[in-house]
């Protein structure tokens, strides 16, 4: 008998053929995941595979990205320092276009000074290895970013996971695990549930243990705040918050990354800090567009108020449909559904009726929590919004899958 178990002599064995098992399960979990190319920016409305949809899935909550004034900034700064940076931030890859951005980061964000990463990613993973070691005990929400989570690994310090905006198991937490270093972490609006961590509560803590406190404003910064400077100002603690993370890819529709603090927390980050000492800097462009949205943004409170506008109305008219929403006050807003393949079904519901917003599945969130993350731009229209509401009614009708 023929042995079927190994390959033919003059054949070697592939050594990725465990791939085919663990992509199946993916299949079989209803977790496998499709790239759908845009033809255009993430603006209202996208084309994909020839269609036109209504986006109802991007972090361009300002709608900036597409916004002509950041790209004629971008164009400009192509136009005079190139398209890459070509090099790392402290051989030769600053330019005075980071310089400045930098600059307005800070005074927008309160704080002595800022340095600018080429993402959001990199800030934290680059920033927590640099703040604390084996030795060092990192507080962590549950529901923190996976690049909190991986920033926490890279640093091999000991992770203490405190229940998701618990302030009382974190006092616990800090009372039972001393340390040479210890460090608070945690997203300000969380990406996933659109809520806001208690961070008055958060200060007094690590005020009272001699913790540091880092918070990543992602999702907040251009959202939340005067002039949209975020929820640390928006909760009004900013000055009690000794690291503070942003991106310049979500409301500021460009992209990068930043940790406003201390003008000293800054020089030992541009020495220590991995993400930017061996990363290629922000290409130009980039950072062009960054310091036209970050003006705009200042200085263009309507976007904020018609942001804030449409989300309630979306809100209110989802849950009178029957949908279960996480309440809020940002423009995410996450519509829980529970098992995954009923996620993926009103999806494709929603998208047979022209609205685009994809099914969320673990592990971006927890298992059995599977949902439809909304969000919204301020340069959505009205009837933009009224296309979403008749879309998702029509969906819930039908779908019997689809809990209330």
């Amino acid at each position: 008998m023929q042995d079927t178990t190994s390959p033919p002599a003059n054949q070697p064995a592939d050594p990725l053929a465990w791939l085919d098992a663990e992509l199946a399960a993916l299949v079989a979990r209803d977790q496998r995941r499709t790239l759908y190319p845009l033809d255009g920016p993430p603006g209202p409305e996208v084309t994909i595979a020839g269609r036109r949809y209504l986006l109802l899935a991007s972090n361009n909550y300002l709608g900036l990205a597409d916004d002509p004034r950041v790209r004629a900034a971008a164009a400009a700064a192509l136009d005079r320092y190139g398209a890459s940076s070509a090099a790392s931030r402290l051989i030769s890859g600053t330019t005075r276009l980071h310089a400045d951005l930098e600059a307005a980061l800070a005074a927008w964000k309160g704080a002595e000074a800022c340095v600018v990463f080429s993402s959001g990613y990199l800030a934290n993973v680059g920033t927590i290895p640099a703040l604390v070691g084996p030795d060092d005990v990192v507080f962590s929400d549950q529901l923190n970013h996976a690049s909190i989570i991986d920033g926490v690994r890279l640093a091999r310090a000991r992770v203490v996971v405190y229940r998701h905006r618990d302030v009382g198991h974190l006092a616990a937490l800090l009372a039972a695990h001393p340390a040479r270093r210890r460090l608070i972490v945690t997203d300000s609006v969380f990406s996933m549930d659109g809520d806001l961590a208690p961070l008055p509560a958060l200060c007094e803590l690590a005020e009272r243990h001699g913790a540091m406190l880092m918070v990543d404003e992602a999702h907040a910064t251009g959202v939340l705040g005067p002039a949209g400077s975020g929820a640390v100002a928006h909760l009004g603690v900013q000055g009690r918050v000794p690291i503070i993370m942003g991106t310049l890819s979500k409301a500021l529709g460009a992209v990068g990354g930043f940790v406003a603090g201390s003008a000293r927390l800054v020089e030992y980050l541009r020495h220590r800090a991995r993400g930017f000492v061996f990363d290629t800097a922000l290409a130009p462009p980039a950072a062009g567009a960054a310091l036209a949205a970050v003006g705009i943004a200042q200085r263009e409170e309507w976007r904020r108020a018609r942001l804030r506008a449409l989300a309630d109305r979306l809100r209110a008219a989802l849950g009178a449909q029957g949908y279960q929403l996480l309440p809020g006050e940002t423009p995410i807003l996450p519509v829980l559904v529970g098992a995954n393949r009923a996620a993926l079904r009103l999806a494709a519901a929603l998208r047979e009726r022209g609205v685009w917003v994809p099914a969320i599945r673990p592990p971006t969130v927890p298992e059995g929590t599977a949902r439809l993350r909304v969000t919204l731009m301020a340069t959505h229209q009205d009837t933009h919004l009224e296309q979403a509401i008749a879309a998702f009614a029509a969906a819930r009708a039908a779908l019997t899958e689809v809990p209330a």
